[in-house]
């Protein structure tokens, strides 16, 4: 019996590892976006070398997420990782087919503004946290 117990509590200590370090990573590739966007403006005035170094930065930091993420999923059980798969698959979908709905309404001057990426971000957002939510009561 204290086999198992030490060996769940060594898989809740990987677990919160692998968290902190999709946490970290996420935080960083945040960071890095702000300053790729902000920085032309703000801090180096619209210099295109170092633009396209802090882009290329944004880039290699954001598989560094993707790999902490990835590591993250690897990491947990066979419930939650289906929880997971649902969500990504629900944003992915919805993004997907209303992203393109959105685009096509721009394009079409349907709508008077322009159909922004930051749009699409927001509502895969949304419908992955939604798709957690759904997914953690539909096992509760």
């Amino acid at each position: 019996m204290n086999n198992s117990s030490t060996k769940s509590d060594s898989w809740a200590a990987a677990n919160k590892k692998n968290t902190l370090l999709l946490a970290n990573w996420t935080f960083s590739w945040v960071a890095t976006q702000a300053l790729a966007v902000f920085g032309p403006e703000f801090i180096w005035q619209s210099n295109a070398l170092l633009t396209s170094v802090a882009i290329l930065v944004n880039v290699l930091v954001g598989f560094g997420m993707i790999l902490a993420l990835i590591r993250h999923l690897k990491g947990l059980d066979e419930m939650q990782q289906r929880i997971q798969l649902n969500a990504m698959g629900i944003s992915l979908g919805a993004g997907l087919v209303l992203g393109m709905a959105y685009s096509s309404l721009d394009t079409t001057n349907v709508i008077p503004f322009d159909a922004e990426i930051s749009h699409l971000v927001i509502l895969m957002s949304l419908t992955y946290v939604i798709g957690i939510f759904a997914g953690h009561r539909k096992y509760q």
